[in-house]
């Protein structure tokens, strides 16, 4: 499965660079995270609860940053278990440039899924990782912008 898409997000390129390796910031951004550590510099845990059609898990995970340009690239990568519904697995490039006063965020996305997500069906999947992509960068925006006015 794969995802692209991206955002202007009304703040400097530098302001949303720092967003993006915030861990509150991304706590509060991603939909239905429940934890997110820093692990090392470049590294997290996470567990976030997900519903994808009838199935409902808790998923348990690590992410890394790596191939980081600062301020304007780097490729997040990830693994999450959520038991008997199975696991999740992919990675993004997500690339910032610079738009006026503002920042174009671009990203590309893949991920595959086993267990019970994968016997949902791909066309489920995908509609819910469109709609939670899109739910982390309308709260990603938001919280970035009030940050750069404060």
């Amino acid at each position: 499965m794969d995802l692209t898409g991206e955002r202007r997000i009304e703040a400097p390129r530098k302001v949303v660079w720092r967003a993006l390796n915030d861990p509150e910031v991304l706590r509060a951004a991603i939909p239905g995270c429940q934890e997110l550590e820093k692990t090392a510099d470049n590294a997290f845990t996470a567990t976030v609860q997900a519903k994808v059609g009838p199935v409902k898990a808790t998923f348990a995970g690590a992410v890394a940053l790596t191939d980081i340009i600062a301020p304007e690239s780097y490729r997040i990568s990830g693994e999450g278990t959520g038991g008997a519904a199975g696991f999740a697995r992919g990675g993004a490039w997500v690339k910032l440039a610079e738009d006026g006063n503002a920042t174009l965020l671009t990203y590309q996305a893949e991920a595959q899924v086993g267990g019970k997500l994968a016997q949902i069906g791909s066309r489920l999947v995908q509609g819910t990782a469109r709609k939670l992509a899109g739910q982390f960068f309308d709260r990603f925006a938001e919280a970035v912008q009030q940050d750069d006015s404060a």
